[in-house]
């Protein structure tokens, strides 16, 4: 009885502290470490945001670039910054460990930061100003002000590639699964955590955009530097207590072990008796805190590599649970692809929606509104949403579908993107009266003020809060959910992969579109004044892209 009261004081799931030695339950992890994780999250999204969320307005405001170019800009810049956590899962989850990947990482993010706070700051780092209402009319940036202001942002992504798979993940390692407790608080930390985003995105899309459009943009960027290394002084602080997962080497290693030894053995006969398929032992796996997953008929192709056949290559045999691991993260790649266009839509949030609220009569009073600050309504729509989502919606679909879930969470990915042809359809009908309006008061050629409130934007960007409600949850969910328990880090890329390879598309329809609408002799959709474009058909396009 007491040896089993022993065994009990330390955690099941094979963490260990930064030393490799077994950690008491009662000492490390838990909420006390957690804590430290939540408010790192706070600080890091206030810093994130703060310079993505009015990027747009810097370049075109001072550096002085035209509206597919910035626009453009802004989305390759952001697509980097969520395809990069695939290379910090790999370097976690194959030879660093979670902790370490995660400490290197924020060291190179604030040196970004700090690079480009300094960028912004220096009058040697950037064009002249310029009042001009037409920025072809400005003095450009030179090479060196593009070099120093794009190596700092570019920086900064890689950095975040080693912080935004693995911060997360870090937090969830401090519950052990094998103890039904902790599992239990395990979802209550994934509440806290959307719960810090939130508050750290809504202070960024507010506080930190009106000080850029109205203090500067020295402060505007100091804040948000000051706050990431305030972020990552918090989390250090909390070293001594956190769990560590041993490095369990390289996902992408395994899987294409698997495919290599299937192809090899794609002629062989799957035995009838799936016990006759190659697996260790139930005990090899509890002494590693991991888990045993047992065959599925699906992919019989992949299932042949650990038909015996004599060999112990690990490129020609693999055990039952490496190939289950490797056919579950190919089912979710349809997923993955589904959810592309969606996101090309949500990368208009911080570049096109943004920069038509320039546009438009932003005063309130002596008060001028950001544009930019409207990214707040997506933050404040998805949190009501969700809220309503969890304490409403749920309870009643539970009734009929007795789902836990109310629905499945492909079913709630499914209401997301129907959520987002509505968003585009609405920002098209939008676009297409702004554009009246600026007809009507001669505003078209010179590229003036239309004497609308920016308010009239607002449905837009609260309906794109309600789909993020849907879609966004529901795919980190997922893509978490889905992912072995060995390639989590893997799975929580995935739902960054999205939003990354989104902006990247976003980039190449915008500048493809542009392009071909300008060819013999016609204005085109998208130029450097939005009066004299054609948003409306842009956005139409969007609706229609998604309905295919």
């Amino acid at each position: 009885m007491a040896l089993e009261e022993a065994i009990d004081e330390y955690t099941q799931d094979g963490t260990v502290d930064l030393r490799g030695n077994p950690v008491l339950r009662s000492k490390r992890g838990g909420w006390k470490a957690c804590w430290f994780v939540v408010v790192y999250e706070v600080f890091e999204r206030m810093a994130y945001y703060g310079i993505s969320s009015n990027l747009i307005v810097y370049l075109t405001n001072k550096l002085h670039q035209g509206t597919v170019t910035s626009a453009n800009n802004v989305t390759n810049w952001v697509g980097t910054i969520w395809i990069t956590p695939i290379l910090g899962a790999y370097i976690a989850d194959a030879h660093l460990g979670r902790y370490w990947t995660f400490i290197i990482a924020c060291i190179i993010y604030l040196s970004g930061m700090i690079l480009l706070t300094l960028s912004v700051s220096l009058n040697s780092l950037k064009p002249p100003p310029c009042n001009e209402v037409i920025v072809g009319n400005c003095k450009k940036a030179s090479t060196l002000h593009l070099a120093v202001f794009y190596g700092a942002l570019y920086i900064l992504a890689l950095g975040t590639g080693g912080t935004k798979p693995n911060i997360s993940t870090i937090g969830a390692d401090q519950f052990d699964e094998f103890n039904p407790k902790e599992k239990g608080h395990k979802l209550s930390f994934f509440n806290w955590w959307m719960f810090s985003i939130f508050f750290g995105t809504l202070f960024a899309n507010t506080v930190l955009v009106y000080i850029q459009d109205n203090v500067g943009w020295t402060l505007g960027y100091g804040l948000p530097t000051l706050g990431l290394a305030i972020s990552i002084a918090i989390f250090v602080a909390g070293t001594p207590f956190y769990r560590h997962k041993v490095p369990t080497g390289s996902p992408f290693t395994r899987m294409t072990r698997v495919v290599v030894a299937a192809i090899r053995k794609w002629r062989l006969t799957i035995p009838n008796d799936i016990k006759e398929l190659y697996e260790l032992d139930l005990e090899e796996y509890a002494k590693k805190g991991k888990y045993r997953i047992d065959s599925t008929p699906t992919m019989s192709l992949l299932t042949k590599a650990s038909v015996k056949t004599g060999s112990t290559n690990p490129w020609m045999l693999c055990t039952v649970t490496q190939v289950e691991e490797t056919k579950q993260m190919l089912r979710m790649i349809p997923i993955l692809v589904a959810t592309f266009v969606p996101s090309t839509m949500v990368a208009q949030i911080n570049t096109l929606f943004v920069k038509q609220g320039t546009t438009l009569d932003r005063a309130i009073g002596s008060f001028k509104i950001p544009p930019a600050s409207l990214a707040g309504f997506v933050t404040i729509s998805m949190l009501i949403s969700v809220v309503l989502y969890d304490r409403f919606f749920v309870r009643i679909m539970q009734k009929w579908t007795k789902n836990p879930r109310g629905i499945t969470l492909l079913q709630r990915m499914g209401i997301g993107l129907a959520i987002h042809i509505l968003i585009m359809t609405v920002a098209s009908l939008t676009e297409k009266y702004r554009l009246s309006v600026a007809k009507e008061h001669g505003l078209v050629e010179n590229g003036g003020q239309v004497p609308l409130t920016i308010f009239i934007l607002l449905p837009q960007f609260l309906l794109m809060g309600t789909a993020d409600a849907f879609l966004e949850v529901a795919k980190i969910e997922f893509f978490y959910d889905q992912a072995p328990e060995s390639m989590k880090s893997l799975g929580t890329s995935y739902s960054m992969t999205t939003l990354g390879i989104g902006n990247f598309l976003s980039s190449f329809l915008l500048s493809t579109v542009s392009h071909i609408t300008k060819e013999h002799g016609h204005r085109g959709w998208i130029l450097n004044d939005l009066n004299a474009s054609h948003l409306d058909y842009y956005y139409a396009f969007f609706a229609c892209l998604q309905k295919n």
